[in-house]
């Protein structure tokens, strides 16, 4: 495929990021990666990603099946749930100097096998310790934090939204610096792929962090494109960086699809403005008086192109929709209707299971009529 101007790339980016649903196994595993995030509004991070491409999911489906997924929670460029594979290439870390608070912890956990926070509580105390934002955490848990980094535990399962912890499996994949450099470096292309240049290079450079011993990123680059397992193109001078196609070029469906503030069709915020002309940023952490757009806005994708953000909350077991435009907002009446069926679909997803088209009806009229334009 060769990409010649912006509505190639938008065509590449939403057919690859947004392929058809699948199993929640395998979706997870093409993805390479599922950024999570504790706000729910009206869901996690995590299962927002993971509706548009898993079929008949539901919130909280990751959690609940976690344990037979054979995936990991570690931080990536960010923190997310990532298959097994994936999550080895990120070790070794370093395991030296633990301290005896940490030891202790982890021979615990090898005796134990399975431990929540709270009994191990019991066994070393409450003690608090300033956190890396200012406030106050716990030791233990600041301790299991430490130990999870470094690959000795790995999370178990999730008890009320808490992480369990148990002593990680020993490392199978034994392959070189370079090699595992690589590696993530087409897993990171494979999530954000068509992704400026620019920002995949700031991306790789945050990944030392969970990666110690990535190489060079601009070499590794090179040395890929070389091998042609990466491919580049220009467009209105920016070069971006993006995976040969596995498949034959595909139409992108003319269909309403509310998505996470770090979806990764979203993700990149230098690629959203350039190729949906206008600048989007998450607000849930702005004063309220600055928001411009919500504190939970998710992008609004119509067809190929992104021309607002819906606000979505539950009251009284109801769902509310309330949505900005970029301009003024599309009159084409498959809109409204493709607009109703994400809608419901959000229900389902929710399991808001007393919903009914009725429902989705008036919701829909409501968001239309008291919907906002914004440049």
């Amino acid at each position: 495929m060769i990409m010649s101007s912006i509505q190639d790339v938008r065509a590449h980016a939403i057919t690859h990021s947004l392929f058809p649903p699948t199993k929640l196994k395998g979706a997870i595993e093409k993805l390479g990666f599922v950024q999570a995030d504790p706000i729910r509004a009206p869901a996690a991070a995590q299962d927002l990603i993971l509706r548009h491409r898993v079929k008949d999911y539901r919130a909280g489906d990751l959690e609940r099946r976690y344990s037979s997924l054979d995936i990991e929670e570690d931080v990536l460029y960010a923190y997310g749930f990532l298959p097994r594979p994936v999550w080895q290439l990120l070790h070794p870390r370093d395991t030296k100097d633990l301290t005896r608070l940490e030891k202790n912890i982890l021979d615990t956990l090898r005796r134990f096998g399975e431990m929540h926070p709270r009994d191990l509580e019991e066994h070393f105390g409450r003690d608090r310790t300033i956190n890396a934002w200012g406030g106050h955490s716990k030791v233990t848990t600041r301790a299991l934090e430490d130990l999870h980094y470094r690959g000795l535990l790995r999370i178990a399962r999730r008890e009320k939204g808490i992480r369990v912890y148990q002593p990680a499996p020993p490392f199978s994949q034994v392959i070189s610096p370079m090699e595992r450099s690589r590696k993530l470096v087409m897993v990171v292309a494979n999530i954000l792929a068509p992704v400026p240049q620019q920002s995949f290079v700031e991306t790789l450079s945050r990944i030392r962090h969970s990666a110690p011993s990535l190489g060079n990123a601009r070499t590794i680059l090179d040395e890929l494109h070389h091998a042609g397992e990466l491919l580049s193109a220009t467009i209105d001078g920016i070069t971006y960086v993006l995976t040969p196609p596995k498949r034959t070029h595909t139409e992108v469906p003319r269909c309403v699809r509310f998505l996470a503030p770090f979806d990764p069709l979203v993700w990149d915020r230098r690629r959203f403005e350039h190729l949906w002309g206008w600048r989007y940023r998450f607000e849930a952490y702005t004063p309220q008086a600055k928001r411009e757009r919500g504190y939970y806005a998710m992008p609004l994708l119509w067809a190929d192109t992104i021309i607002g953000w819906a606000n979505v909350f539950i009251s009284e077991a109801r769902l509310n929709v309330d949505l900005g435009f970029i301009e003024k907002r599309p009159r084409d009446p498959s809109f409204r209707s493709e607009l109703a069926a994400e809608i419901l679909r959000l229900q389902t997803f929710l399991k808001l299971e007393d919903a009914d088209h009725s429902d989705v009806a008036a919701i829909v009229a409501k968001a239309l009529k008291q919907s906002v334009v914004s440049q």
